[in-house]
């Protein structure tokens, strides 16, 4: 699976910045995508610094990386401006835009991406999650007509390649943004190549608990069916009964799922986030994200724990996800 995404980055290659530029992972990492031609990664740091770490490594197909020097780069005035004009409306001076752009490799790589200087971004891997979407969501924000971004994980197993959603953002969704979060996961699925069958989760099977939680999960299902009438989507339900054909077929015979499940919604992100860590941990699925979606632009975070490997998953999913811009 993950290497027919890989085979779709390296169709069209696009620009991928890397914030944390002297990190070695990111370094190994960056190394792998130019040896395959997966993208063009653009790393953002001291370039001295960077470059005694390319020698010391020996990443010979690095010599020629491009990288961006906070200290010394001639857009570093455009970006100032741009971000003042942005945000000087919510409380941002000039002088707080420039310290930001120049101290902050965060914000420095989102107004690259605003601005068309680079096509996505991959960063996380020494910062904490609000720290690297936080300069994100200021600079570049939102799609228009979303309420909120979300978080998707994709969880590759030894039979196949599902999503669960929302892994990492939103707390406590209410129905319309279950809906949104559904939605957008399938289109998210689709766009990887899968052919997305949404199962709306709860503790309860198609009303047989009459019980506020599962009433909300109810109620984003006929929104998913409003919205989305193509889209095969059903709940709420049991997470054995969408992954049980059997199960599915003997009690629940009216279900367009059938127990054939790919796309797994949360009812809330604790039921989320814990539901993939343990598949992770105990099943050994492989963690693809998060993946963001619902930004204007692509920007994506990776786990403090990544590997070389989970960096170059990731930044296959960020190219593909530009390729779609």
């Amino acid at each position: 699976v993950m290497r027919i995404l890989i085979n779709k980055a390296k169709a069209n290659p696009k620009r991928i910045l890397f914030p944390e530029g002297d990190n070695v992972k990111i370094l190994r990492a960056a190394q792998v995508l130019l040896e395959e031609g997966i993208a063009i990664p653009v790393l953002i740091g001291d370039e001295a610094d960077i470059r005694a770490k390319i020698a010391e490594l020996h990443l010979l197909e690095m010599d020629q990386v491009e990288i961006v020097d906070p200290a010394t780069n001639g857009n570093l005035e455009r970006y100032i401006n741009e971000l003042f004009r942005l945000r000087q409306r919510k409380g941002i001076t000039l002088a707080e835009a420039r310290r930001l752009i120049t101290k902050s490799r965060n914000y420095l790589g989102a107004m690259m991406v605003h601005l068309g200087d680079a096509d996505t971004l991959l960063s996380g891997i020494e910062h904490h999650y609000p720290d690297t979407i936080r300069p994100a969501m200021e600079v570049i924000g939102k799609q228009d007509g979303i309420s909120k971004v979300h978080g998707t994980y994709m969880m590759v197993t030894k039979k196949e390649v599902v999503f669960f959603a929302d892994t990492t953002v939103n707390i406590e969704p209410s129905a319309e943004e279950l809906a949104e979060i559904a939605l957008l996961t399938a289109r998210k699925a689709q766009q990887l190549d899968v052919d997305p069958r949404v199962a709306m989760l709860s503790f309860s099977n198609f009303g047989s608990t009459k019980h506020p939680l599962s009433l909300k999960v109810q109620k984003a299902t006929a929104l998913i069916k409003e919205r989305d009438p193509a889209l095969v989507v059903d709940g709420e339900m049991q997470a054995n009964v969408a992954l049980d054909p059997e199960l599915s077929a003997k009690q629940f015979p009216f279900s367009a799922l059938q127990g054939n499940a790919n796309v797994f919604i949360f009812p809330d992100l604790q039921s989320g986030n814990i539901c993939y860590k343990l598949l992770n941990k105990l099943g050994g699925a492989e963690a693809i994200g998060p993946i963001l979606m619902g930004m204007k632009k692509p920007i994506h975070v990776l786990q403090r724990g990544d590997d070389v490997a989970d960096i170059v998953n990731m930044a296959a999913v960020a190219v593909v996800d530009a390729q779609e811009q």
